[in-house]
C-alpha cells in the first residue's frame, strides 16, 4: 500500500464511516468529480493512475471558462473503489457531510502524470458526461499542494454555462441524500395498481411504418441504434436484460454502479448505446463490449466505452405495475426518477414525428419511434407504437454461404431468409459490410450449424458452393429494395439479441413503402467557369471527363474513404483540402465514419460509389481525388503497398530507370507489381497485398524494397525525404503507406497546367520514350477505349508473401 493510501486510512475509521477503504477494484484509467458537502462544499477531482485516485481539492468547483482559474488543493489519495462512492459520512468522522458523484468518465494524460506532477503542470484531457476536453493542473510556485486548475481554450469552452449541482449516478442533489427518496414523486391521482413481480416482461415492440406523421395524441422519440434492455433496481437488487430477458448486469459494470445509486425501486425500459466522442449512438462499439470475457477487460471497456441506457418507459415504481397506466402517465413518472446527465437518462419526447425525422436523418441517426400517447403497455409487437427508419435495414437469419473467392477470406456471400407463415423464405444474400474479422468469426460459427440440405427452396438463383446452415444466427442489412430479392444489400452487424424466429417478412412489405433515397441528379453549378486558363478548359470539361471515365475509375473508388482537394476557382484559384463531410451533404452521398486520432473524434469522409456521387464531388470544385488503399468494412488491411517516385528536379529518365529496377526486383521475389503516372513528375510502382498485411507491414515492405534499390543505384536513388538534402536525386517515397494515407486515384485529374492525369500503364510504356503531362482529359479516354486498363489486376492480386518475404530476408 502506498504512503499516501496509509494517509487516508489513518484519517478514518473503518467501523464508523461507510467510504470504501481499498482493495484494487474501481475505476482504471478514468477520473471523477465528487461534490462534497462537508463543513465547507468543495469538488473533489480524482484521476486514476499507479493504482490510486490522485485528488485535489476544488473549493469553488471546476469552469469551463479558461479565465477562471481554480484554486485546487492536493489532497491524499484516495482508493479506486472511492469513485464510486455517494452517500453521507457521519458526524463525528474526517470529511463528515454527504457526497455525491458529480461527473465521471475516462481521463488521458499528454504527458507522462508522475513527471508532470514532478514539473508541476499536469496537461490531460477529459471525457465525462459534464467535463470535457483540454484541461491543465498548474501547481503554484513555492507551494507542494496548491494548485490551479484551469480549461484550456479548445472547442469545449463554454463561458456562460452553469452546469447541474445533481449527481449524474443518482439526479440527487447533496442536500438530498439524507432522504434518499426525494426524487421519487408520489401521485396521489393514480389508482389502486397490480403488485410488481420485480422481474423481466416481455418487451413491447414497434411495428414498421412507411413515413413520418403528425397526428394529435402521438408523441414522438428518437430511435437509438443499440440494444433493447430492462433495467431493474432498488430493493437490494439490481439487474440488467436483454430483449429476451438474459442477464448482461456483469458486462456492464458503469450501469450496475448507477443502478446501485437509484433513490427509488423501479424497472425501466430503454436503449442501451454506446456514445462516441460526438455523442452519436456507434453500434460496433457497443457490440465490442458483448465479447468481453475477463473483468479486467471490462472494467478497462466500461470506462474508455461507457454505455448510456436511454429509458422511454417506466413499468414499475415502488412495488407497483404501471403497465396499465396510459404512456404519458408512466413517462412522468419516470422523468422523476432520472438524472438529468449520467449512464442512465431520461429520453425526450417530441411534438412533431416529421421535424424530428428530418432532424435524425440530418444526423444521419437510425429514425424515430412514434407512440400513442394514451397507449398502454402491451408485451409484444403493436401498432400502437411505430418505428420509421431512415435507411431501409431488417433483420434476416442466416440460410447458408457461398465459399470464397480471389483471396477473400470465410466467405463469398450470405444467404438470408425469413419467416412467412412459419415457413422460412429466401430473401436474397448479402456479400459486403463485413471485415475480415467479421469475415473469419462468421464462418467459424457458421461451420458450427452446418446440414446437408437447406430449410427452403431457391428459385432462380445459382451459386457455387453453397453450405448450407441451421437458421440460428442473425444479422441486420441495409438494402436498397425488397421486393422478391434484396437489392444493394450490405451488412450492418450481427444480432445476438434476437433470435431467428424475430425474423418476419412483415418487414418486406412494409419497407416497400418506404420512399427510396434516390441520387438526384447533379445540377452542374457555373459549368462555363473557367479552370485551366492556358487551356480554356472549364468547370464542365472537367465534370465530362470523369462521367467518361467511370467505368475503369469506379472499380477502385468503391468503398474507399476519400480526401478531396477543392479548386473553387480552378487551379489557379485558391485551394484547401477536405478530409470531413460538411453537414448540408444528402442522405444519398454515402460518408465512412472512420476515428482520427488527430481530431479526436470522427470523420465523415466521402465514399464514391456512384456516378451521381462522383458528378457531386466534382461539382464541389474538386479536382484530384486522393484515396486511401484499404477498403470500408476492412480499413486496417490496404490492397496495395506503394513505391511514390518523386524526382523533385531530378531528370525524368532517371525515374524512368529507378520504376525498372524496382520492377526487376520483384520479378525476381514473385512478386506481382502494377505501374501508373502520378499526374505529375512521378510514377507509382504498387504491389497488390490481397488484404494480407496491416498498414505498417505494407510500409515496411516498401521500405526494404526501396532500400535494396538505393543500394543498386545509390547515384540517383535515395530515401532522404527532406528535398534540400537529397542532391538531385530520386526519392522513393515508402511513407505514402500507413492508415490514412492516400494517393491519387488511377485516372483522376491533377491541377496542373494542361490537365494531365494519372494513368495506368503497362511496363512495355515505361522506357525512354515516355514523358510528362503525356495523358490528359482530352487523350485519356481515347487510350482507356484503345489498350484498356492494366492497372486493374492490382485489386484482385493475392502473392505469397511468405515465401516473397523470405526472399527479401535473403537479399538483406
Amino acid at each position: 500500500m502506498s504512503e499516501q493510501l496509509k494517509l487516508f486510512r489513518s484519517k478514518r475509521a473503518q467501523n464508523s464511516t461507510p467510504e470504501p477503504f481499498g482493495g484494487n477494484r474501481g475505476l482504471v484509467r478514468g477520473f471523477v468529480v465528487q461534490r462534497h458537502a462537508a463543513r465547507r462544499l468543495h469538488y473533489d477531482l480524482r484521476l486514476e493512475w499507479g493504482g490510486s485516485l490522485h485528488s485535489w481539492a476544488v473549493p469553488k468547483g471546476p469552469s469551463l471558462n479558461p479565465t477562471e482559474k481554480r484554486l485546487a488543493v492536493r489532497v491524499e489519495d484516495h482508493p479506486l473503489e472511492y469513485a464510486h462512492f455517494e452517500g453521507v459520512i457521519p458526524p463525528g468522522n474526517y470529511g463528515a457531510g454527504t457526497v455525491i458523484v458529480w461527473d465521471i468518465g475516462s481521463w488521458r494524460p499528454l504527458d507522462d502524470p508522475e513527471r508532470g506532477v514532478k514539473k508541476g503542470k499536469l496537461v490531460f484531457e477529459l471525457f465525462g458526461y459534464k467535463l470535457k476536453g483540454r484541461w491543465a493542473l498548474v501547481r503554484i510556485r513555492e507551494s507542494q499542494k496548491d494548485w490551479l486548475l484551469i480549461k484550456e481554450k479548445d472547442g469545449y469552452v463554454d463561458k456562460k454555462v452553469v452546469l447541474s449541482d445533481r449527481s449524474i449516478f443518482s439526479g440527487l442533489e447533496n442536500r438530498d441524500l439524507q432522504k434518499k427518496n426525494s426524487r421519487q414523486r408520489k401521485d396521489s391521482t393514480l389508482p389502486k395498481l397490480p403488485k410488481a413481480s420485480g422481474k423481466w416482461v416481455p418487451p413491447m415492440l414497434a411495428a414498421t411504418h412507411p413515413t413520418a406523421f403528425d397526428q394529435p395524441g402521438w408523441i414522438h422519440e428518437l430511435k437509438y441504434d443499440g440494444y433493447r434492455v430492462e433495467a431493474l433496481a432498488g430493493g437490494g437488487r439490481t439487474e440488467l436484460f436483454t430483449r429476451n430477458g438474459n442477464s448482461i448486469l456483469k458486462l456492464f459494470p458503469e450501469i450496475h454502479v448507477a443502478l446501485k445509486h437509484f433513490p427509488s425501486q423501479v424497472l425501466l425500459d430503454g436503449e442501451l448505446v454506446v456514445l462516441d466522442r460526438e455523442s452519436h449512438p456507434a453500434f460496433n462499439l457497443l457490440q465490442s463490449r458483448f465479447a468481453l470475457k475477463k473483468e479486467r477487460e471490462i472494467s478497462l471497456a466500461s470506462v474508455a466505452n461507457p454505455a448510456t441506457l436511454f429509458c422511454f418507459d417506466l413499468l414499475e415504481l415502488e412495488g407497483r405495475d404501471l403497465r396499465g397506466l396510459p404512456l404519458h402517465r408512466r413517462r412522468k413518472l419516470l422523468s422523476g426518477v432520472l438524472a438529468d446527465l449520467g449512464p442512465i437518462r431520461f429520453s425526450p419526447e417530441f411534438k412533431s414525428g416529421v421535424e424530428l425525422f428530418a432532424s435524425a436523418r440530418a444526423m444521419r441517426l437510425e429514425g424515430i419511434v412514434s407512440k400513442k400517447a394514451d397507449s398502454l403497455y402491451l408485451s409484444g409487437r403493436s401498432d400502437l407504437w411505430r418505428k420509421i427508419r431512415c435507411d431501409r435495414t431488417a433483420d434476416f437469419a442466416v440460410l447458408g454461404y457461398t465459399q470464397p473467392k480471389r483471396g477473400r477470406s470465410g466467405f463469398g456471400s450470405l444467404l438470408l431468409g425469413a419467416l412467412s407463415a412459419k415457413k422460412w423464405v429466401y430473401a436474397g444474400r448479402v456479400g459486403t459490410g463485413f471485415n475480415d474479422k467479421q469475415l473469419g468469426d462468421l464462418r467459424k460459427r457458421l461451420d458450427r450449424l452446418r446440414v446437408e440440405s437447406p430449410v427452403t427452396s431457391i428459385e432462380k438463383e445459382t451459386f457455387d458452393s453453397i453450405q448450407w446452415v441451421k437458421p440460428q444466427i442473425v444479422v441486420e442489412v441495409r438494402y436498397k429494395q425488397w421486393k422478391k430479392h434484396l437489392r444493394q444489400a450490405s451488412f450492418l452487424r450481427l444480432r445476438t439479441d434476437k433470435k431467428a424466429k424475430d425474423c418476419q417478412t412483415q418487414e418486406k412489405s412494409e419497407s416497400l413503402e418506404v420512399p427510396e433515397i434516390e441520387a438526384a441528379r447533379v445540377e452542374i453549378s457555373h459549368p462555363e467557369k473557367i479552370f485551366w486558363p492556358k487551356e480554356k478548359y472549364t468547370k464542365l470539361d472537367l465534370v465530362k471527363y470523369y462521367e467518361s471515365v467511370w467505368p475503369w475509375l469506379g472499380v477502385y473508388l468503391r468503398d474507399r474513404p476519400l480526401m478531396l482537394t477543392r479548386f473553387p476557382d480552378g487551379i489557379e484559384g485558391k485551394s484547401f483540402y477536405q478530409k470531413d463531410a460538411p453537414a448540408f451533404v444528402p442522405d444519398w452521398i454515402r460518408l465512412e465514419r472512420v476515428w482520427s486520432e488527430h481530431s479526436q473524434r470522427e470523420l465523415k469522409f466521402f465514399v464514391c460509389d456512384s456516378l451521381e456521387s462522383l458528378r457531386y464531388i466534382i461539382n464541389m470544385g474538386t479536382i484530384p481525388l486522393h484515396m486511401w488503399a484499404s477498403r470500408a468494412g476492412s480499413l486496417e488491411k490496404p490492397d496495395w503497398s506503394i513505391l511514390d517516385l518523386d524526382p523533385k528536379g531530378a531528370p525524368f529518365k532517371n525515374v524512368v530507370r529507378i520504376a525498372r529496377e524496382i520492377h526487376s526486383l520483384c520479378d525476381e521475389l514473385d512478386l506481382p507489381n502494377y505501374v501508373k503516372t502520378s499526374g505529375g513528375t512521378g510514377l507509382h510502382i504498387l504491389i497488390p497485398l490481397g488484404r494480407q498485411l496491416t498498414h505498417d507491414q505494407s510500409r515496411t515492405l516498401a521500405e526494404l524494397l526501396a532500400g535494396i534499390v538505393v543500394r543498386r543505384l545509390p547515384e540517383i536513388a535515395t530515401t532522404v525525404r527532406s528535398p534540400a538534402k537529397r542532391q538531385g536525386k530520386v526519392y522513393l517515397d515508402y511513407l505514402q503507406n500507413g492508415w490514412g494515407k492516400t494517393i491519387a486515384a488511377p485516372l483522376c485529374v491533377r491541377p496542373h497546367p494542361g490537365a494531365p492525369v494519372s494513368m495506368p500503364l503497362e511496363w512495355r510504356e515505361v522506357n525512354g520514350r515516355l514523358k510528362v503531362g503525356l495523358f490528359t482529359i482530352r487523350t485519356a479516354l481515347r487510350r482507356l477505349k484503345r489498350v484498356g486498363d492494366p492497372l486493374a489486376p492490382v485489386l484482385e492480386g493475392h502473392p505469397d508473401l511468405p515465401a516473397a518475404l523470405k526472399a527479401l530476408h535473403r537479399m538483406i
